[in-house]
């Protein structure tokens, strides 16, 4: 008998379980993608060329408001939960909305959804969005560069615009950026490697991806989004834990389960962790993965014109999957503002209502506003609200010149980021054991 199927996601790992495991596969038919985290995102379809021979007509994406109703409507068997950055109480919040409307719920796992790769794979994960593992990619790639390789960047999926045009992508220029109409978010993962000189890899078919990756690359960087696993199976893997949020690494899905696969562990920030913070990451990495090395490592946090922020009021914009469904408070853009004494406006009263609604939905996020701009409508909220807030000047904390999409009346102050190791072994020393391990497929 056919398992009918919804499959839970955001626009990325959903997608490629879809690929890897229900296409073509007459076992099983998926009735609808049901999707959250993301807004905007709802309402298109997976299309034919995507889905399938089995899939004619493509496959419906819907909200995941709908979960019960399609559950009962369509008599579903099974829910395949495939998206990440998930505290362990909405992970089985999610599961009893499954298990309530009579379906049963499935996680695939690492093993069914890494694909292999010819080439060498380095992975960079992280505990829970916004613990730094992008800063740490940059460091990788700056040296596996300067060893003479040739690196092809692959970035967890993001497919939020037409998902036949972004089926497989390739990013060498900032022009590639507006070809491809990339969300503030893309930009925020994309533009340090490009300024960088090196090519960014994303899509929707990551089997498809990975030809092309081969093709062009000695070695293949994953630096994954959210706390996802990697898509491919690494031969070495690195993860960022968060010294500001102790105890995450191991109430997070699927962070402690990157926590267990890990290779060496980067426990980042320690410089702002409050006291025992990074012993009690430590212990817990221990007991969790007792044959990960473990190295502390501090976010160095500079501004390109101190001069405009210092004893002036700021308008602080941080990386939006970092202070959103990341669940930080703050990120990089606060951090600069208190290093160079400026004073933080809180945007709220200035937010339209797009904005309005996020800080209702997350009511974590402190004096900050989220670069969320995935629509054009949203784009224009977000130029309003930044306009709205009276201050001297804007801090930008994402890694993204948004100057680039929306129109800003204030002096714009850009943050760089670098990681520093300060104890345990270096980021040389990790690569040196990957290289060690990747000289077989190497040759």
């Amino acid at each position: 008998m056919v398992k009918k199927v919804v499959i839970l996601g955001a626009a990325g790992r959903d997608f490629h379980n879809f690929n890897v495991i229900y296409r073509d596969n007459p076992e099983y038919k998926v009735v609808a993608f049901l999707q959250t985290q993301i807004p905007g995102i709802a309402g298109r379809r997976y299309p034919p060329s995507l889905a399938g021979r089995l899939y004619p007509d493509g496959i419906p994406i819907l909200s995941m408001n709908y979960l019960e109703e399609i559950i009962k409507k369509y008599h579903i068997d099974e829910a395949v939960l495939s998206y990440s950055d998930l505290t362990y109480e909405e992970l089985g919040h999610v599961m009893s909305r499954v298990l309530g409307a009579g379906a049963s719920f499935r996680i695939l796992g690492p093993k069914e959804t890494m694909i292999e790769s010819s080439r060498p794979v380095i992975a960079i994960c992280g505990v829970k969005t916004g613990a730094g593992k992008s800063s740490v990619s940059k460091e990788v790639a700056r040296i596996l560069v300067g060893r003479g390789y040739k690196v092809g960047i692959v970035r967890h999926p993001m497919p939020y615009g037409n998902l036949e045009e972004m089926a497989v992508q390739e990013f060498k220029t900032m022009e590639d950026l507006d070809k491809y109409k990339a969300t503030i978010e893309e930009r925020e993962e994309y533009e340090h490697y490009i300024r960088m000189g090196l090519p960014v890899y994303a899509g929707v078919d990551y089997g498809r991806l990975l030809a092309l990756l081969e093709q062009e690359n000695d070695i293949i960087l994953w630096d994954g989004g959210n706390n996802d696993w990697p898509f491919y199976r690494p031969d070495y893997m690195i993860l960022v834990a968060d010294a500001m949020r102790p105890g995450i690494e191991v109430r997070s899905f699927p962070g402690e389960v990157n926590l267990r696969l890990a290779d060496a562990v980067i426990i980042n920030k320690v410089d702002q962790a409050k006291p025992g913070a990074v012993e009690e990451i430590k212990k817990n990495v221990k007991v969790a993965n007792p044959k990960a090395e473990i190295s502390l490592a501090v976010s160095e946090v500079t501004v390109d014109k101190p001069e405009l922020i210092e004893g002036k009021k700021v308008l602080v914009i941080e990386d939006s999957p970092t202070v959103t469904h990341g669940g930080a408070p703050y990120a990089a853009g606060y951090v600069a503002a208190k290093k160079y004494g400026a004073e933080p406006v809180d945007p709220r009263p200035y937010a339209t209502p797009f904005f309005k609604k996020i800080y209702e939905e997350y009511k974590h996020m402190g004096p900050v506003l989220p670069s969320t701009g995935y629509t054009p409508d949203q784009l224009k909220e977000l130029e309003q609200t930044v306009n709205n807030v009276p201050a001297d000047a804007v801090i930008l904390g994402t890694p993204s010149d948004i100057t680039r999409l929306i129109k800003i009346n204030k002096p714009v102050v850009r943050v760089e980021f670098r990681i520093k190791i300060i104890e345990g072994p270096t980021l040389e020393d990790m690569i040196n054991e990957f290289l060690k391990r990747a000289e077989i497929k190497m040759g």
